[in-house]
């Protein structure tokens, strides 16, 4: 590489938002230097990583391994001798142990040496965030040094409130480079943004903000990185769900920095970035998990018709194989419609009808089950029978099984566990009944730039606008076990995401009955979500990392409105029997 001699009044930094790999320290040291040298083909003086790039966000427990410690400070040294060759510096986020805590840390390579490291001041609790649990927090930061420029480097949290900003701002941070690994959710975007212009406006100085992008288990990086000069104008936007190494050029003008050249990108919204999302989110656990592709049950419904389309964008039809399970309460209509839709997305598809593993499961319980009358049992056989057989699929043939029940059915219990609910990943896991509908619409008319499915009209509209049902039994329709879709997710909105009153929600202009019916639901189906696969999250609150409750509770909302509790406290009493699990 050639020796970059910036001048004075002129730094190009160049931002690597790319995908790292959880714990694949050599791979992602490997990604550290091709992003180098694609920044030196740019000219720039500088290029940063977004937060703990080195080591893989979130590393959660792996980074209380002293090995695991070892083997990033040992790769980051590799890289700091590397840039002796005058290439751009290197701004590295890294787990970093200084008298015997860890930190979450950034450091600065240059020179051939490390030249300064910072520790994250605002360790997040909260949410899918536990960072206190593994990380100790560091002191207030200064800025770095570098190059005649004086940068300010807090470290994703750090700028959500501004005791950190401002401590830069007082020390002399000119420029503020923001290494972030910000999961997404709807709307997280515009709160990032909102956030980031509130630092500008009170240090007065420009901020970069760098973003993972990429999958992580049930998180899902977006990406869009940003930059605001210290006007508050948007200075560059990269593009979100898409890795990308941009140069944005800085010149000082007047005493200040001021952004003259960078990429402008658009952004997702809406239901357009949840459905961008669930593909990443499904593609990057099925491909860094190393699986050859996924295998699904296509029901001829909405929600397993939906799981195809994303399977298909996010692997390509080849990676993806599924298999329609017909018993005797399987419509002729659900056939054809399972059948077109795979034709149309251009994936592998069978047919295995399971009525003799059905009917042999049947005999074998008959002598146990005599003088009993059918009942959800039954019902529930079916769906397990589909599920063994799935599975078996999946061991055979190392594709993983995708699971497709949306937030809805989990949230109620509206599945059968064993069964339907088998499978190593559910890119639907987050999202309700009333957006699977819209989502489906929407991918018949659009998909991501980066959806490796095909054009048009991929989900048949039967599917779309047909009543959902299990089809475990004559006739069956979900409406007839559950509230109508609008109106259950909308209670259940208020339950999970908003935890609101049971008074409140009623105001909201909802059946009391309902709204108990439902909440108890919620409360007994626990222990099937406890055992469920993770899935991406699209909302604030998704089952799993975000919303831990009990399996054993009783507590329910009396639906009466709030009143101040009295002077006395009076004891607590258990009272009412056990509550059925049911399925």
């Amino acid at each position: 590489m050639t020796t970059q001699t910036s001048p004075a009044n002129r730094l190009v930094i160049a931002l690597a938002q790319i995908d790292c790999i959880v714990g694949d320290i050599e791979g992602n040291a490997g990604r550290v230097r091709a992003a180098r040298r694609t920044a030196a083909d740019l000219k720039s003086d500088l290029v940063a990583f977004s937060e703990l790039f080195l080591a893989g966000y979130p590393p959660e427990d792996l980074v209380l391994k002293p090995a695991f410690q070892e083997s990033c400070r040992s790769a980051l040294e590799a890289l700091a001798r590397e840039t002796a060759d005058g290439g751009p510096a290197i701004l590295l986020g890294l787990p970093w142990v200084e008298d015997g805590r860890c930190h979450n840390a950034v450091a600065l390579l240059d020179h051939g040496r490390i030249e300064a490291v910072r520790f994250k001041v605002d360790l997040p609790n909260y949410g899918v965030f536990d960072e206190k649990r593994v990380f100790a927090p560091g002191p207030p930061p200064g800025p770095m040094a570098f190059r005649g420029v004086r940068l300010g480097v807090p470290i994703c949290e750090d700028i959500w409130n501004e005791d950190v900003v401002e401590c830069l701002a007082e020390t002399g941070a000119e420029i503020l480079l923001v290494p972030n690994g910000s999961p997404y959710w709807r709307g997280k975007h515009d709160e990032r943004l909102q956030v980031a212009l509130a630092r500008v406006v009170e240090s007065r100085l420009p901020l970069i903000y760098l973003n993972q992008v990429g999958g992580q288990d049930e998180l899902v990086f977006d990406g869009g990185s940003f930059a605001l000069n210290a006007d508050r104008s948007l200075a560059a936007q990269l593009p979100d769900f898409a890795e990308c190494i941009a140069a944005t050029v800085w010149e000082r003008r007047g005493g200040a920095w001021i952004c003259v050249e960078a990429p402008h990108s658009k952004v997702l919204a809406g239901d357009e970035a949840d459905y961008a999302a669930c593909v990443m989110g499904l593609r990057d656990y099925v491909d860094k998990n190393r699986f050859p592709g996924v295998v699904m049950g296509l029901s001829g419904g909405i929600d397993s018709a939906l799981c195809a389309a994303l399977a298909a964008d996010a692997l390509g039809p080849g990676r993806v194989h599924c298999v329609m399970l017909p018993y005797r309460f399987t419509s002729d209509e659900s056939l054809s419609d399972a059948e077109d839709c795979a034709r149309a997305l251009g994936v592998h598809y069978d047919r295995m009808p399971i009525a003799p593993a059905v009917e042999g499961a049947e005999s074998a319980l008959a002598p146990l089950f005599a003088g009993k009358p059918p009942d959800i049992t039954e019902e529930n056989l079916q769906s397990r029978i589909r599920g063994v057989l799935l599975m078996a699929m999946s061991n055979k043939f190392g594709s993983m099984l995708v699971t497709t029940g949306n937030k809805s059915e989990m949230s109620v219990g509206y599945a059968t566990i064993y069964g339907d609910m088998n499978g190593g990943f559910n890119p639907v896991k987050d999202l309700y009944k009333m957006q699977v509908f819209r989502l489906c619409a929407l991918r018949n008319q659009w998909k991501p730039v980066f959806a490796k499915g095909p054009e048009g009209i991929v989900i048949p509209p039967n599917i779309i606008t047909k009543p959902p049902s299990a089809e475990l039994r004559e006739n069956q329709k979900d409406q007839d076990s559950l509230p109508p879709y609008d109106v259950l997710d909308d209670v259940l909105e208020c339950l999970v995401e908003k935890e609101m009153r049971l008074s409140d929600i009623v105001a909201r202009g909802h059946d009391i009955e309902t709204v108990k019916k439902v909440e108890r639901l919620l409360y007994i189906a626990e222990y099937k979500r406890r055992q469920s696969a993770p899935g991406v999250k699209v909302t604030r609150k998704n089952f799993g990392r975000d919303r831990r409750y009990p399996i054993v509770n009783r507590f329910r909302d009396s639906g009466a409105p709030a009143t101040l509790p009295d002077a006395g406290i009076a004891p607590a009493r258990i009272v009412g029997g056990a509550e059925r699990f049911e399925e």
